[in-house]
């Protein structure tokens, strides 16, 4: 069987967005999954709209998923004497011409065609005309005014455009650069590209790269038109409907995987099974489960699977995800053990990364600063004898587990009368300087005697002044 190559070429004219970010996906899964070649490149003829600070912020969002490229990233402003090899041929064969009309006589010819009830479209003057190369002219594609172009699509089934309904697309404009759809064809040509999935707002522009594919005597890919991605209001996706930049996810605090999770799932299926590690979507991928309904993007479906994956993925995963939310906040954090059993505390209460870096300040503080709500509710002096007693049975203690901590809490409880919840809250809120945290004695293990015993000495001494 021949080796599949998928490849992903967004233009650098604005950062990675969510449409874009699951095409790179599911072109990134099917080469996995057939174990083939996924191709990068970057499509910057745009020269006006092209930008070195949109390509690095592409990149960047490729890397924060995951998605790696085999070969790349190409980029299209460098292979000008590729196109023009190519336009050449189709010169050559008499396939494309040059033509030196006007914007003037474009527009006028077009309007001509509109008040006849037809397309507005080049009517071929310059076709027969045999022109040269010179400083006005634009090459056009010679296209066949009969018959049909057929998309075979693996997505959509099979399309079928009249040829009539196409003109004679320009393939190189007057100031040599090659247009859209003649670069795509020539890139997918010289690079092995044998299966093109892209969204299907470029279902217009496949009949013309099929003609050029023939005209060059070039295998067909297989192609796969993806239905768009649209808000809960079945709009085409917008700001409105929330944040836009892949990068902006990352910075909410949602975790690549779970990203990945829920773009695959924006129109392809696997049974009823929502959630997917990353191993288990390359492994299950094809295209023949990719749907024809438009995806609708749900922030609250991708809230409720990033909380899901927190709390299924193993703290070293998420370590690496929190410590840069951890240093922002001043923490000096590094994925060691202790911020991994940080992680174990929070996961099952934490829907987003911030969320759970904001949750976890409070182990990595130096001192304590009591919420004044918290501080005048808690923080009383009837509680200053059982912290002294409690202070007193954790110096005494040789182990500092959860089955010791809840014997030292005991023998609180039987010297003073007082029930756990009349304790552990003064207690939790002298450890947090909050009445919310995770469960007092995982808590207390993750914190550790000496910080434990210091910060209950804090209370009381804060208490008594």
């Amino acid at each position: 069987m021949e080796q599949i190559i998928t490849r992903f070429p967004p233009s650098p004219t604005g950062y990675l967005h969510v449409g874009g970010a699951r095409t790179a996906l599911f072109n990134w899964l099917y080469a996995r999954h057939t174990k083939g070649k996924f191709v990068l490149r970057i499509e910057d003829t745009d020269v006006a709209r092209s930008t070195q600070a949109s390509t690095d912020a592409i990149l960047e969002a490729l890397e924060w998923l995951g998605i790696d490229w085999d070969e790349g990233p190409y980029f299209q402003s460098q292979r000008s004497a590729i196109y023009s090899e190519y336009i050449e041929k189709l010169l050559s064969s008499g396939q494309a011409y040059y033509c030196t009309c006007s914007r003037d006589a474009l527009d006028a010819m077009r309007q001509k065609a509109l008040e006849a009830g037809g397309k507005p479209k080049y009517d071929g003057i310059c076709r027969n005309k045999g022109l040269s190369k010179s400083d006005d002219a634009v090459v056009r594609f010679k296209a066949p005014a009969a018959g049909s172009t057929i998309i075979k699509d693996v997505v959509k089934g099979n399309i079928v455009i009249p040829n009539a309904e196409m003109d004679d697309f320009i393939i190189q404009r007057s100031d040599g650069i090659p247009t859209y759809n003649l670069a795509v064809v020539v890139d997918d040509i010289t690079m092995g590209i044998n299966t093109v999935i892209r969204g299907d707002d470029h279902v217009n522009n496949t009949p013309k790269q099929i003609l050029l594919y023939q005209a060059l005597d070039a295998p067909l890919p297989t192609f796969g038109h993806v239905p768009m991605v649209l808000g809960k209001d079945r709009a085409r996706l917008s700001k409105r409907h929330g944040a836009m930049s892949v990068t902006a996810y990352r910075d909410m605090g949602y975790l690549p995987d779970a990203f990945l999770n829920y773009l695959v799932r924006l129109g392809w299926s696997y049974g009823d099974q929502e959630f997917f590690t990353k191993d288990e979507l390359i492994a299950k991928f094809t295209l023949e489960n990719i749907g024809r309904s438009p995806g609708i993007f749900d922030t609250d479906k991708l809230l409720a699977l990033n909380a899901e994956h927190i709390r299924k993925s193993p703290p070293a995963v998420i370590a690496h995800h929190l410590v840069p939310f951890l240093k922002q906040s001043g923490c000096d954090a590094g994925e060691d053990e202790f911020t991994q059993a940080v992680i174990q505390t929070l996961s099952v209460r934490s829907k987003t990364l911030v969320e759970m870096a904001d949750g976890a300040l409070f182990y990595y503080d130096g001192k304590i600063t009591y919420d004044n709500k918290a501080a005048k509710k808690f923080l009383k002096p009837v509680i200053v004898e059982p912290l002294n007693l409690l202070i007193k049975a954790l110096e005494a203690s040789d182990s500092f587990d959860e089955p010791s901590l809840e014997d030292a809490f005991k023998t609180v409880m039987n010297t003073t009368g007082m029930k756990l919840g009349k304790i552990a809250q003064p207690v939790r809120v002298a450890l947090t300087g909050k009445t919310v945290s995770p469960g007092i004695f995982e808590m207390l293990v993750v914190l550790g005697q000496a910080k434990v015993i210091a910060r209950l000495k804090d209370a009381v001494k804060f208490i008594e002044d």
